[in-house]
């Protein structure tokens, strides 16, 4: 299971937050998410967010989201009061919702799902975030229906790439999995839309940032090391290329 805390760039900006455990639909949810707000008139906080490579269907008052993984720093502004639930889904749970998963790479779209709309928000209205997470992974489960062995294989990995001890490199993934590294590659366009190495990369930001916001004093040559960069050069490259700012100055921004 991967780490369900390191996307957040900037924790101490969060509104009320919570993440639950996936229940029943664990072979389809890596975790639940369901932020709160309110905020005084006119006030706006942002979020800024270096996602993991996953898709999340998304529930709010209105609407049903789907939105694919991205290749950037993410961003939203919360106004006013609300809340969302969303599932970071597992790719077992792809298929079920949307044919081409590279297609919605840095975008979303509108589902047509007034069921799942409106049994969530009525455990939300009633402050039931337990059985407004319940509910959605009732209905994951009625939607997808039973995961075969190759959604399994895609959910492994999902695990390999980005879980504990994450594999390295593509090819050491696909040797792990017993697989060649072009299955692995069609494997993870069919079930999350970007390349294992773009999935690998973007698991390395997460954790430099992470490392970033725990030790001020941390030497940026050592951690590039660690994280498999060639050098402090090429971790700074990589940052700015994603998130438009250097390790060093979003070091100096934490509190």
């Amino acid at each position: 299971m991967v780490d369900s805390a390191r996307g957040v760039l900037y924790p101490q900006r969060l509104p009320q937050f919570h993440r639950l455990p996936a229940g029943a639909a664990s072979d389809l949810v890596a975790w639940f998410w369901i932020p709160e707000w309110s905020l005084p008139g006119g006030a706006v906080s942002r979020q800024d967010i270096v996602a993991y490579p996953a898709l999340n269907l998304v529930v709010e008052r209105d609407a049903v989201t789907l939105s694919g993984a991205t290749t950037r720093i993410s961003h939203r502004e919360l106004r006013g009061t609300g809340w969302a639930v969303g599932a970071m889904l597992r790719p077992a749970a792809v298929a079920a919702l949307t044919p081409a998963p590279a297609a919605l790479v840095d975008r979303e779209i509108v589902l047509d799902e007034p069921r799942l709309r409106d049994e969530v928000a009525d455990a939300m209205a009633a402050g039931d975030r337990v059985r407004a997470a319940a509910r959605f992974a009732d209905w994951l489960i009625d939607r997808v229906g039973r995961v075969d062995e190759a959604a399994r294989q895609a959910n492994a990995l999902v695990d390999v790439l980005l879980g504990a001890g994450a594999a390295s490199t593509p090819d050491e993934a696909a040797t792990r999995l017993a697989v060649s590294t072009r299955t692995l590659q069609r494997m993870a366009h069919r079930y999350v839309g970007v390349s294992p190495a773009a999935m690998i990369r973007r698991r390395r930001l997460q954790e430099a940032a992470e490392a970033l916001r725990e030790d001020a004093r941390i030497d940026l040559a050592a951690l590039a090391a660690d994280l498999g960069y060639a050098d402090h050069a090429h971790l700074t490259r990589d940052f700015r290329a994603v998130l438009g700012f250097t390790p060093s100055s979003y070091r100096t921004s934490q509190p």
